[in-house]
């Protein structure tokens, strides 16, 4: 008789989603994201980091500052690294899940990338003018955004 207690896929996924975004050495923010196809299969992870080739110890990690001092004009989302690290060609309705609600630009790419639903953990920047930009956007391009309910349910590892 096979386990009942096996996690479900929104569960895998997300867990993979977070463990990815603990690659993050932002200081302050960690994201991930991770890209499913149709079939279950994951076909591309990322989190918030700079580009390749830019040095995290000689970029920026400040959160206020003047621009050029900060990581915003620096860092790429997890969710457009999970995009752009995809090798396999198009990415037509896929799901991502992220560890946080797409900003704005992300939402963009995510669009323009055919993916058709977003799985999100937490939506700390609801109301903001680059949240409700994002939410407007994905409702006018039918991408469906659900919030990941978590089950509370522990993750031990045995061998």
């Amino acid at each position: 008789m096979k386990r009942k207690d096996y996690i479900s896929w929104d569960e895998y996924f997300t867990g993979i989603a977070m463990l990815s975004g603990m690659r993050s050495k932002d200081p302050n923010t960690q994201v991930g994201a991770c890209i499913v196809g149709r079939d279950n299969r994951i076909l591309s992870v990322g989190y918030n980091g700079f580009p390749n080739g830019c040095s995290d110890e000689l970029f920026p990690w400040a959160r206020e500052g003047g621009e050029l001092d900060t990581k915003y004009a620096f860092v790429a989302h997890s969710e457009l690294n999970a995009i752009l690290n995809y090798r396999g060609g198009n990415l037509e309705g896929a799901k991502i899940y992220v560890t946080l609600f797409p900003c704005n630009e992300c939402a963009k790419a995510i669009i323009q990338a055919g993916i058709k639903e977003v799985i999100y953990d937490s939506d700390k920047y609801a109301g903001t003018p680059s949240n409700v930009a994002a939410k407007k956007m994905f409702e006018a391009a039918g991408v469906k955004c659900v919030q990941y309910q978590r089950t509370g349910r522990t993750i031990s590892f045995e061998v």
